[in-house]
């Protein structure tokens, strides 16, 4: 453990005539790991475009641009990582925009999502598949590079976006 994990981990120090206790600030190695954590469970960044449900895709996108979004919001990481991560919720915003899903399109319940087909839309679609690839090249970048400035290690799913070495 270096030393400024150990000092970010700290939360007080105690003597004989008093002590000093604060809140540390986020180690941003952790805030890495997590988000590289959740993006290793989004389907929508690496499964075969055979299988992909544009409205799952959407809710996909969706919930990486919130879950982005509390991250960034919770502030104190640096800018080395925030910059990456507001990349990649832009790649959300522009996915979104791109293939014309809205909040009113996804319904929460998993079914009812399946359903959701806008005209033009779906696997076979070459602007759906195009929006797809650009999200999953943007983000898989962007994780390349939080994955190597934070030394993490990333499952093999996620790894196939990630740019060749």
């Amino acid at each position: 453990m270096k030393p400024s994990e150990i000092a970010a981990r700290l939360t007080g120090i105690s003597t004989p005539i008093g002590g000093l206790s604060w809140t540390p600030a986020t180690i941003d190695r952790e805030v890495a790991r997590r988000v590289i954590t959740f993006l290793e469970d989004r389907r929508v960044l690496y499964a075969d475009m055979n299988w992909e449900v544009p409205g799952d895709c959407a809710r996909s996108a969706q919930e990486i641009r919130a879950f982005l979004t509390e991250v960034i919001g919770q502030g104190g990481i640096g800018p080395n990582l925030e910059q990456p991560l507001r990349l990649m919720r832009g790649y959300c915003r522009t996915f979104l925009n791109t293939v014309g899903f809205t909040e009113d399109d996804l319904p929460p319940d998993a079914a009812s999502r399946r359903l959701i087909s806008r005209p033009g839309y779906g696997w076979h679609d070459w602007h759906f598949a195009q929006a797809v690839g650009e999200l999953r090249a943007g983000v898989g970048l962007q994780t390349a590079i939080i994955a190597a400035r934070y030394d993490l290690p990333i499952e093999d799913d996620l790894a196939a976006v990630l740019p060749m070495a």
